[in-house]
């Protein structure tokens, strides 16, 4: 029965349009895993991200997380783009061109567990003290990369992960062999050089320009190339992703007033403009203030730029209109 169960959540996961699923027993995680977290934690590398060092207990043991939780349904989300935005101006991390990936995923979950019928489980999509990429790795989805994030086979990185903590009993999948043999590209394109070694977020471009809410440092400003908002670069030099197929959630597309953005209207935004221009967005998580330090800094870089000193609203439309 619970053959047949398991093979009816995979089935239903994937006519909610997530690309993979799989299950993985509720346990606490390794203990060579822990011990590293652990020390990966004392070490600082987590930069001023608070929240990664607390509720480290449950972090590393999900039944503190659901009383009574048996099994993890691990699902996987397509944010592949079809185009990039670099031909209309600066560029931003793919996983902000649509909506909030949160709201999106936690939707779907829902609807997951309901379609199932499960009567207690908690959902979460980076919402929690869990480890995803674990998890996902544990419950057979693909295996972790040299560049930290989850590989899934022929596809690539650019997934958004969820979880659905249940006490249901399934057969559960294992893990998948990692094949990124001696393929170092990722390492070599990240601009920073963190990957290859132990984590420190504070060198990450990403944490950079989202996270950190200080000045950047001189390292992350001369690296940031054209991106104002995160890092694709060691997520478009794995060669998995070169299979991978542009996500067909609606959800994610860009909306047509950030395909119609220039150089010169992000130049002049308004918190007003930002504030439209992302409503639902991830890209909140580096609030106006935020962003625009990373456009400054970028400007810096690229002084042959085109150079716009009208100090005019971005020509976004107005929310009544």
């Amino acid at each position: 029965m619970s053959s047949r169960r398991s093979s009816e959540v995979k089935a239903e996961a994937l006519r909610l349009g997530f690309f993979a699923c799989g299950i993985a027993k509720a346990v606490p995680v390794d203990k060579d895993v822990a011990t590293r977290f652990r020390q990966w934690i004392r070490n600082g590398s987590h930069a001023d991200m608070q929240y990664m060092a607390n509720h480290t207990d449950a972090r590393l043991d999900p039944r503190l997380l659901m009383e009574g939780v048996k099994s993890i349904v691990c699902v996987a989300m397509n944010y592949t783009p079809a185009h990039r935005l670099s031909d209309n101006g600066y560029e931003l991390s793919a996983y902000v061109y649509g909506k909030d990936y949160h709201d999106v995923m936690k939707v779907r979950l829902h609807t997951l567990a309901a379609r199932l019928g499960f009567t207690r489980y908690r959902a979460f999509c980076d919402t929690a003290p869990v480890l995803e990429r674990y998890w996902a790795v544990k419950a057979g989805l693909g295996w972790t990369g040299k560049h930290h994030q989850l590989i899934i086979p022929g596809a690539g990185s650019m997934f958004f992960l969820g979880e659905l903590f249940t006490d249901e009993v399934f057969d559960y999948d294992s893990p998948v062999a990692g094949r990124c043999g001696r393929c170092t590209r990722c390492i070599e394109a990240c601009p920073t050089g963190v990957l290859g070694t132990t984590f420190n977020c504070v060198k990450c471009l990403s944490y950079q320009t989202i996270e950190n809410r200080n000045e950047l440092s001189p390292e992350a400003a001369r690296h940031m190339g054209n991106t104002i908002y995160g890092c694709d670069r060691c997520l478009q030099a794995c060669p998995w992703l070169r299979t991978a197929s542009p996500t067909t959630i609606p959800e994610f597309a860009p909306t047509e007033k950030l395909l119609s953005m220039t150089k010169e209207r992000w130049h002049h935004l308004t918190e007003e403009d930002y504030r439209y221009l992302f409503k639902g967005s991830a890209v909140k998580r580096a609030k106006y203030t935020g962003l625009m330090r990373n456009i400054q800094a970028v400007r810096e870089n690229n002084q042959d730029c085109d150079i716009d000193t009208t100090p005019d609203s971005p020509n976004i439309p107005s929310q009544h209109e």
